[in-house]
């Protein structure tokens, strides 16, 4: 038995050398073994260069729709959150549909609140939020949100914080009403 397991090693000798010392092909094999985690970071960072740029957009939108209430364009001409979302939606980026805008006024900077506002309840998108456009010398917050679809990357790379594949990004703009 032994003597027979030797032969077989022998005879296959030669052919795992030229295996071991063989190189065609060599580029191919290293490419199949690192190409598919090469490909899933260039998604991710696609990805999340896209998601930070339309965060970016929004947040620039929040800060064109803050000054509409700041110079009390919005309370002496009436405009709704729709009009203003409207006006400042970026539609290259954006289906305005989706976008949603929160108008709160406070009385001080202290007691006024920037956190990200729930897009859904117990699984039901939330389409009403707080419109409440300030008066002269209020502290007012104005949050554009919007629930950015994601795709999902190989590997588990996900942003999505939200059903349906999707990421809630918010734009955010705190000042105090100007005199008008």
């Amino acid at each position: 038995m032994m003597r027979k397991l030797s032969e077989k090693i022998r005879r296959r000798a030669g052919d795992i050398r030229r295996f071991c010392g063989a190189e065609r092909g060599t580029t191919a094999v290293e490419f199949a073994l690192i190409g598919p985690l090469f490909i899933a970071t260039l998604v991710a960072v696609f990805q999340t260069c896209i998601f930070l740029f339309a965060q970016m957009v929004l947040q620039n939108a929040a800060q064109q729709a803050g000054r509409y209430y700041m110079t009390g364009q919005a309370q002496n001409n009436n405009w709704t959150a729709s009009t203003v979302v409207g006006m400042v939606c970026p539609t290259a980026l954006f289906n305005c549909n989706n976008m949603y805008m929160v108008v709160q006024n406070y009385s001080s900077f202290a007691g006024a609140s920037t956190s990200a506002p729930q897009m859904y309840n117990n699984g039901q998108l939330i389409t009403s939020y707080a419109y409440n456009p300030g008066t002269p010398g209020d502290v007012m917050v104005v949050q554009l949100v919007y629930a950015w679809p994601v795709v999902s990357a190989p590997f588990g790379f996900s942003l999505s914080n939200l059903p349906n594949n999707a990421a809630e990004i918010m734009g955010v703009s705190a000042f105090r009403v100007e005199p008008y």
